[in-house]
């Protein structure tokens, strides 16, 4: 059986349970700023898990948007991807050049089809063409394919 995927966090684990608002009241409004600090956390499932809950709020204010383009710059991937694919939702435009850096690697994590295909830009044809021949894939990237 293989283990579950989980923030080391008590606070993301109880945002994944929906026992913690993020909206409507002072205690929402301090858990998404918390949730915000999150993105920057140490600890990388942190971040993934918070980028994740973040991205996935119909949330967009500056300061989320700020919170997304420091996670698109992450040093993980899956981080990157969530939040490459948070900004697609709010603003295409803002999210291109960076799926295009990432379409660019040889593995590319799951969320940035899903961001690409929000983005729907002629300019990500080539990138994504690279994907489209039998390839290794993971349960969350898959690998480009070899000429």
């Amino acid at each position: 059986m293989t283990e579950r995927y989980e923030p080391p966090s008590y606070f993301l684990k109880m945002l994944l349970d929906d026992d913690a608002p993020l909206t409507r009241d002072e205690h929402g409004d301090a858990n998404l700023h918390r949730l915000i600090g999150m993105t920057s956390d140490a600890h990388p499932a942190n971040r993934d898990w918070a980028t994740l809950l973040l991205a996935q709020q119909d949330i967009d204010t500056q300061e989320v948007r700020e919170a997304l383009l420091r996670a698109a710059q992450d040093e993980n991937e899956f981080v990157r991807a969530e939040a490459i694919l948070g900004l697609a939702q709010r603003d295409k435009a803002l999210a291109l050049p960076f799926l295009q850096r990432e379409l660019s690697s040889e593995s590319v994590p799951l969320p940035l089809f899903e961001a690409a295909s929000i983005v729907a830009d002629p300019l990500l044809a080539a990138d994504l063409r690279a994907f489209t021949e039998p390839s290794v894939t993971t349960s969350w990237t898959v690998l480009r394919s070899r000429p």
